[in-house]
């Protein structure tokens, strides 16, 4: 039995055979969508992000087993039984050194470094403290600055290239496909509370890379169909264009969360938020670049007198 998808039995990788009607499809989904961002926002206004120590503030210890490599888990169970609040430990250099990491503690200063003595003296003589930091809330809100200044700076610097290579309503088309993906990807952080810290800022910067090269991929098909096509209406134009580009789109996403879901299950905890966003930011990309893009640009009523057009 072929594991390749089929719709009225041809494969949606044979674009050529393809005729879906996306457009009448996305009229549908548009209002979903918008009702998705504006729920995400609620939440993100009521009941805000769930932030990890990079956000929070706390402290990092690195340590090293005497023994070779550690049981992780075990370790992870001996130190949240303490009742410090989040804390993460992960490897870091060789197997045997691994990074502690200890949410902002209520009391100050004092309070932060007996949460770090009740630690190393719970985890025994077996570890050596090779270095321990404290990152204080005037550091965290620096970080939560420029995690989001970095964010938007990666937006501006998509909004030129797509502007400089195509015309302004693909800029425009490009923009809001990438700040719907951008805004549910945090609601489902926010409404789910799960730990948003720096991975996860970098998980966003990588979902904005992906998803601007699916929505540059159709927007090149539409502006070469533009050239081509002078009679046919645009709503048809515009599902002639996603069909074509539907095989490369369903391919890439598919082996990209494939790849994700291994790296999700055997990961380990420590990197599971961050491939989680990523997962959903793959599929919601793939959403936005097939649903909101082409029918974006009917809306803005898109050049239509290209040179050199034909008259198919």
């Amino acid at each position: 039995m072929s594991l390749i998808p089929h719709i009225k039995g041809r494969s949606l990788f044979q674009p050529s055979k393809n005729n879906i009607d996306f457009v009448t499809l996305s009229n549908y989904l548009l209002t979903s969508s918008i009702a998705t961002v504006l729920l995400s926002l609620v939440f993100l206004a009521v009941q805000g992000l769930n932030y990890g120590v990079d956000f929070r503030g706390g402290s990092i210890i690195e340590i090293r087993s005497k023994n070779g490599p550690p049981n992780i888990e075990s370790l992870r169970e001996t130190v949240g039984s303490l009742g410090l609040g989040d804390i993460q430990i992960q490897t870091f250099g060789t197997d045997s050194d691994l990074l502690i990491r200890v949410e902002q503690q209520k009391g100050g200063e004092k309070a932060q470094q007996y949460a770090l003595e009740r630690i190393l003296s719970t985890i025994g003589e077996n570890y050596e403290k090779r270095r321990a930091e404290t990152v204080g809330p005037t550091v965290s809100e620096e970080l939560r600055t420029t995690g989001l200044i970095a964010v938007l700076c990666s937006v501006l610097a998509i909004i030129c290239y797509v502007w400089f290579r195509f015309e302004w309503q693909f800029a425009v088309g490009a923009v809001v496909a990438l700040v719907h993906d951008i805004i549910i990807t945090i609601g489902v952080f926010s409404i789910f509370q799960l730990e948003f810290d720096l991975s996860t800022v970098a998980a966003l910067m990588t979902i904005l890379g992906y998803s601007v090269n699916d929505t540059v991929v159709v927007s090149d098909r539409i502006r070469e169909n533009l050239k081509k096509y002078k009679k046919i209406s645009l709503s048809s134009l515009v599902n002639r264009s996603i069909n074509e580009t539907l095989a490369r789109t369903l391919m890439t996403s598919l082996t990209t969360l494939i790849v994700l879901l291994a790296i999700y299950i055997f990961g380990g905890q420590v990197i599971r938020n961050f491939t989680f966003a990523m997962m959903f930011g793959v599929i919601i990309g793939t959403y936005s670049s097939i649903f909101i893009l082409g029918p974006l640009l009917m809306k803005l009523d898109v050049k239509r007198d290209w040179p050199n057009a034909s008259n198919s």
